[in-house]
């Protein structure tokens, strides 16, 4: 079984329309551990919506929360304890797509953020960005949060209208390698989505970086 995990720099910025297309390129298994917020659907919903996969390969999460907030506290407010025996890695034939929940550093209890789980399950990582202004910051900052806890990362993938110089200084800056750019599509449907996944996005070697 092969995993790359998504995460992104902050909360809305595209990575669920990015695990879906990347998991309908690899014909993966998708899984996000934990949902927080299903008003009306969660992510799985919509990744099932615009990946075509199988509904075998679209995973139930390990906690599903109603409260539209970061893991700890909708985990809170729902009476619901997070544990981490119950966040294995599922075992999938064939490749598996992982989404976090929120940003790198979001709380998933008091003692766990999403950059520590993705430490201990130890399987690399897509970076998603914004390509707008503050993305320079922010991807950095994620990037040292995810290098300080020696999680591998396959590269990055911009999400977002063109802006060459943060496409250019980031990877640089950072030291790792950029996947190119997913546009935002309108529709955004499951055939715009692959097509513009298979145009924009080089996955040549995306399990070894």
């Amino acid at each position: 079984m092969s995993v790359l995990v998504v995460t992104g720099t902050d909360t809305g910025i595209g990575k669920t329309v990015f695990a879906a297309g990347l998991a309908a390129a690899l014909g993966a298994h998708y899984w996000k551990p934990i949902q927080a917020g299903v008003d009306p659907d969660g992510d799985k919903e919509e990744v099932a919506r615009l990946s075509g996969l199988p509904a075998a390969h679209i995973l139930p999460e390990a906690y599903r929360l109603a409260t539209p907030a970061s893991p700890h506290l909708a985990a809170r407010i729902d009476g619901v304890t997070i544990e981490l025996d119950r966040l294995a890695l599922p075992q999938v034939d064939g490749p598996l797509v992982v989404e976090g929940a929120g940003g790198v550093l979001v709380p998933i209890s008091e003692t766990l953020s999403m950059a520590d789980l993705f430490a201990h399950w130890g399987q690399p990582v897509i970076l998603c960005a914004r390509t707008a202004l503050g993305t320079i910051n922010h991807s950095l900052l994620s990037v040292e949060a995810l290098q300080s806890r020696g999680v591998p990362i396959a590269g990055i993938a911009f999400i977002g209208e063109a802006h060459a110089e943060n496409e250019r200084i980031i990877p640089l800056l950072a030291a790792i390698p950029s996947l190119g750019r997913l546009p935002l599509l309108d529709p955004l449907n499951p055939v715009a989505l692959a097509e513009a996944f298979a145009a924009h996005i080089r996955l040549s070697d995306p399990f070894n970086g």
